[in-house]
C-alpha cells in the first residue's frame, strides 16, 4: 500500500483552495517541509505560533495546516534566534512540514466564509467580492502551412491549448492569405508594393488569459512573419454568481431579527475570546440580510453598502470607517475577534485532508493575541 506524502496533503488542500484564487500580495501553500515526506498525522491551527509548533512536534505531527501563512511579510533571516526563525526550526528539527491556504481560502467554495455564514445562520450565496475566472482567451493564429506545427509547438509549449485533462488541444482549417508589403516592411515572402497570397492555416486554440502577454511574444518568436495576423477573444465566466468564488458572503436569515439579537446568536456560533463580540447600530433594528467576511473586513465597507444588506459580520473594524460608513447610511456591523472568525476553518481543513490515509487533530490553542477585557465597575 502506498504512503501518503506531504506533496499528496498539499495537493488534497490545493485542489480544494486552488493557489489561483490567493490574492496577488498573498503567500499560500508549502513554507517548510520536503514534499516527498511521508505523512502519517497532519495537525491544523489558523497560526503557526511558537506554542502551536511546539504543540504539533508533541503530537507526533508530520505536517502542520494553518490559515495564516507564517511568512507573509518579506524577512532576511530564519536563523534560530529571531521570533519566525525559532518556529521554523522547531519544526524542521520535528520534522514538521508547514502549509498555508489564505485568501485562496477565503474565496474557494467552499471556503473560510461559507463557513462562518453557516455558523451565523445564513446559507452561503453570493460573494461580497466575486472573482470572475472569465480569465480563458479563445485565439485565432493565421500561419503559412508549413510552419503551423512549429508556431504550435511554441504556443503549446508557453500554455496554450488545454482544456480539463485535455493538452495541445486546437482545431485547424485552410485559407488563402494576402497582403502587400509596404515600403519599410521586410517580409518574408512577397516583394515590397506588390500584393501577394498564398495558401495558409488558420488554428484555434484556447489559453489562459494570465498568460496572454507571454504567449504574444512566444507568437511573435516563433512566427515566420514579421507581423502576424491573429485575434483574441475573451471568454465570458458563466458561472452563476450564488456559486461564484471570491472573497466574503451574502445570505438571509430564517426570520427576521433585531440586531441586539443576531449580534447575540453570532456571539453564541463563534469561539469565545477576552474580545468578545460587538456591534454598531440600532440594537432594535430588525436584520435579515446578511454580509459576512472572514479576518480583517473593513475594506469591504462600501461593497456591502453596495449590495443593500442590513448588517455585516467581519473582523478587525476600525473607528473611523465605521463610523463615516453608518453616517453615510451603510448597513449595522458586527465586528467579531478575527481568530474567532477564522478558527472554525480548521474543521472544514480536517476534513479535506480526513479523505487520505493519515490521522488528523486540531491543535486547539487559542492564538486570539488579547487575553484581558474589561468594563468600568458599576
Amino acid at each position: 500500500m502506498s504512503k501518503t506524502t506531504v506533496a499528496d496533503v498539499v495537493a488534497a488542500l490545493e485542489a480544494a483552495y486552488p493557489p489561483a484564487l490567493a490574492e496577488d500580495w498573498d503567500k499560500v501553500g508549502l513554507i517548510c517541509g520536503d514534499p516527498d515526506d511521508e505523512v502519517s498525522n497532519v495537525a491544523f491551527a489558523l497560526d503557526c505560533t511558537l506554542e502551536v509548533a511546539q504543540r504539533a512536534v508533541e503530537i507526533g505531527a508530520q505536517m502542520l495546516v494553518v490559515h495564516h501563512p507564517l511568512l507573509l511579510r518579506g524577512v532576511s533571516s530564519v536563523a534560530a534566534d529571531t521570533p519566525k526563525g525559532k518556529v521554523i526550526h522547531t519544526l524542521l528539527r520535528g520534522g514538521v512540514a508547514l502549509f498555508a491556504a489564505h485568501t485562496n481560502a477565503d474565496s474557494a467554495r467552499p471556503g473560510v466564509s461559507d463557513l462562518l455564514a453557516e455558523l451565523v445562520g445564513i446559507t452561503p450565496g453570493r460573494p461580497i467580492r466575486p472573482i470572475r475566472r472569465g480569465g480563458t482567451d479563445r485565439w485565432g493564429v493565421n500561419v503559412p502551412r508549413e510552419s503551423a506545427d512549429s508556431v504550435m509547438e511554441a504556443m503549446f509549449a508557453a500554455g496554450a491549448g488545454a482544456i480539463g485533462d485535455y493538452e495541445r488541444c486546437s482545431f485547424r482549417f485552410e485559407g488563402t492569405g494576402g497582403f502587400t508589403p509596404r515600403a519599410g516592411a521586410n517580409p518574408t515572402e512577397g516583394t515590397i508594393g506588390q500584393p501577394f497570397s498564398g495558401p495558409e492555416v488558420r488554428v484555434e486554440f484556447v489559453a489562459p488569459s494570465r498568460l496572454r502577454t507571454s504567449l504574444i511574444d512566444a507568437l511573435r518568436d516563433a512566427h515566420p512573419y514579421e507581423e502576424p495576423a491573429f485575434d483574441i477573444v475573451a471568454i465570458a465566466d458563466d458561472t452563476p454568481l450564488d456559486s461564484a468564488p471570491g472573497l466574503g458572503r451574502v445570505g438571509t436569515l430564517p426570520e427576521p431579527m433585531t440586531l441586539r439579537d443576531f449580534t447575540q446568536q453570532v456571539a453564541d456560533a463563534l469561539p469565545e475570546t477576552a474580545w468578545g463580540v460587538r456591534a454598531a447600530g440600532d440594537p432594535e433594528q430588525m436584520v435579515r440580510t446578511v454580509a459576512v467576511s472572514s479576518g480583517s473586513g473593513d475594506g469591504f465597507l462600501s461593497d456591502v453598502a453596495a449590495l443593500g444588506v442590513d448588517v455585516y459580520v467581519t473582523s478587525d473594524l476600525r473607528h473611523h470607517p465605521v463610523d463615516e460608513h453608518l453616517r453615510a447610511g451603510g448597513p449595522a456591523v458586527i465586528d467579531t475577534a478575527h481568530w474567532a472568525s477564522e478558527f472554525p476553518w480548521t474543521t472544514q481543513a480536517k476534513g479535506i485532508v480526513d479523505a487520505l490515509d493519515v490521522n488528523t487533530e486540531i491543535v486547539s490553542i487559542r492564538t486570539d493575541p488579547w487575553t484581558v477585557s474589561a468594563h468600568p465597575r458599576t
